[in-house]
């Protein structure tokens, strides 16, 4: 169990470095004021991977992920406020390009096994891709609207 934390922990630190990279690059928040965000989500998902491996039940990480960060938040909860402030500090788009990046290259050194899924999983995921997109975008179209801005 120790080495998984050890390894979860170098993991989401390679993550959290190339995130703050591109939070500085592509929304000009210096690296120094994000580094607290940041090691608040690396803190709650190590947290999440953890109750995963020791709780029984068959809840995935990620559910332990959301209810940890959702409770650590909440109005009320000794230091939320500074969760909140230091979290804002860490864009979301800037943690999905490096965990996209993986997920890219992961796929792209397994080609051979995502090949043998079938035609009809490409297919899937062509549509999963594409309603993912344009359902972005007709969110993205209608909250603009809403605000005024287009």
């Amino acid at each position: 169990m120790l080495k998984n934390i050890t390894e979860w922990f170098l993991i989401l630190g390679i993550f959290g470095l190339s995130a703050l990279i591109g939070n500085w690059a592509g929304y000009d928040i210096l690296p120094s004021a994000a580094i607290p965000g940041m090691l608040v989500l690396i803190v709650i998902s190590v947290l999440g991977l953890i109750l995963e491996k020791v709780l029984p039940g068959n809840i995935p990480s990620v559910g332990y992920i959301g209810i940890i960060g959702i409770i650590v938040s909440i109005p009320g909860v000794p230091g939320s406020e500074y969760v909140v402030e230091w979290t804002t500090q860490v864009n979301i788009l800037a943690l999905a390009t490096p965990i996209l990046a993986y997920a890219g290259i992961s796929i792209g050194k397994n080609w051979a096994d995502f090949s043998k899924l079938g035609w009809r999983s490409i297919i899937v995921a062509v549509f999963v891709f594409f309603g993912t997109f344009i359902g972005s975008a007709v969110i993205a179209e209608i909250i603009l609207r809403m605000q005024g801005i287009i």
